[in-house]
């Protein structure tokens, strides 16, 4: 005979998943966002055209941006004919972020 769980640990019951990590307890690098982002960019590129992207991500993100991958950005901005811009925001966890198309 087994024993079947039919409610939550306790475990379950006394915590929350994290905001940060969503419970898997790693967060994404700043340098992997920044990454990430520009993917997005590219495909969101191809899917619609809008006048303007606006980045919205972390200030440790939008300052890799500007300052290491700068030259990535500027190069995607050329080759997708729109222009990017950043905006940071510190209420925003460090591995999230939104493009808003403008």
């Amino acid at each position: 005979m087994t024993r079947k769980r039919t409610r939550e640990s306790l475990a379950q019951l006394l915590s929350e998943t994290c905001d940060q990590c969503q419970g898997t307890g790693r967060v994404r690098t700043v340098r992997t966002v920044a990454y990430d982002i520009l993917r997005e960019i590219l495909r969101e590129a191809r899917q619609f055209d809008p006048k303007e992207f606006r980045i919205v991500a972390a200030p440790a993100v939008i300052e890799m941006l500007l300052d290491e991958e700068s030259q990535h950005l500027a190069g995607l901005s050329d080759f997708i004919g729109k222009p990017i811009s950043l905006h940071a925001e510190s209420g925003i966890g460090p591995d999230r972020y939104d493009i808003v198309l403008l």
